[in-house]
């Protein structure tokens, strides 16, 4: 069965996609109408797809290999009727997020051993809300959580970590401003093994540098990390602001060549109708949306669920 057809029949939607999702919904309101007045399918509705989908901010590139793969299905299925076209491009973007692999967009989580979060991402992203919002979720569900105020270049990043900390009801480990990151990472380490932590989630500073020197940074965090915790860290999760559309997708790159990220989190998406970097991140650099973030509550930090995302874009094609 198609996606679209199992989620046309799906009884329950999830709000928060729903209402986070509705700026990128709007800038997709051309679509339906479109396909509705288009009377053929001809190079000139494939044209005005591709604008639609480029202005969502789902990149030229990933646009291109869609748009191809729709013509494609078109021709294999021998449809001529625009309006068949939304099952298509519903079914598309599912394969294009999935690539035919069974995604687990949960965190890893090693049980009886202490798990190590690392975060890392560019100045104002949303790294200390997110690291405070998923504290707070890993309190709820038992676990003993640390926050590391690995940021140690910005006295503003140490006492913003410890607001969160003082919201998600979570310890701070901290050290003066100007101290060695990966020092304050290491005892926070030792510290958390004594006092028998589950997990910590690290804050990395977010400063635009060379990438040579983001990586030499970041390789000697994960140095340090693993002299006694061979198999941490458990996630190195890049953040970054969906509002920024295709900067982000910049960041995406240079993160990913200068460390090993293990999966995205995508802030304030429901303050952006570029939604559709969701589809760019995946199919251009093999990275898993892991959280997205869909509002300013504490508790609207979700699990990135790709039905409930496409299901929040097309929903109304599902109503008819």
């Amino acid at each position: 069965m198609g996606l679209f057809k199992k989620l046309f029949g799906k009884k329950e939607k999830n709000d928060k996609y729903t209402l986070g999702l509705h700026k990128t919904k709007e800038s997709l309101t051309d679509l339906k109408e479109i396909l509705k007045k288009s009377k053929t399918i001809d190079d000139e509705l494939f044209d005005a797809l591709e604008d639609i989908f480029i202005q969502a901010d789902i990149g030229v590139d990933t646009v291109v290999y869609f748009i191809e793969e729709l013509r494609k299905d078109v021709d294999k299925k021998q449809i001529t009727d625009p309006n068949d076209l939304a099952e298509i491009i519903v079914d598309k973007m599912f394969e294009i997020y999935l690539k035919g692999d069974l995604l687990n967009t949960e965190l890893n989580f090693d049980e009886n051993e202490l798990n190590v979060y690392l975060f890392v991402g560019v100045n104002g992203v949303g790294k200390t809300t997110t690291i405070g919002k998923l504290a707070k979720q890993l309190k709820t569900d038992g676990k003993k959580v640390m926050l590391v105020a690995g940021d140690t270049f910005r006295a503003g990043a140490i006492e913003q970590l410890k607001i969160w900390g003082q919201r998600s009801d979570t310890y701070v480990f901290a050290k003066d401003s100007g101290s060695d990151p990966s020092s304050v990472i290491y005892d926070a380490i030792e510290y958390a093994k004594k006092e028998n932590y589950d997990v910590i989630l690290c804050d990395t500073a977010g400063r635009l540098q060379t990438k040579v020197n983001l990586m030499k940074e970041l390789e000697k965090m994960k140095r340090v990390i693993q002299k006694t915790l061979p198999h941490a860290p458990q996630e190195t999760l890049l953040v970054i602001d969906a509002t920024t559309g295709q900067n982000g997708m910049r960041q995406a790159e240079v993160f990913k060549d200068a460390t090993d990220v293990s999966g995205i989190i995508l802030t304030k998406l429901d303050g952006t109708a570029k939604g559709g970097i969701v589809l760019a991140i995946r199919h251009l650099y093999d990275l898993p949306i892991k959280y997205v973030g869909l509002g300013e509550k504490i508790d609207d930090l979700v699990y990135f669920d790709i039905e409930d995302y496409i299901y929040g874009l097309f929903e109304d094609f599902f109503r008819g």
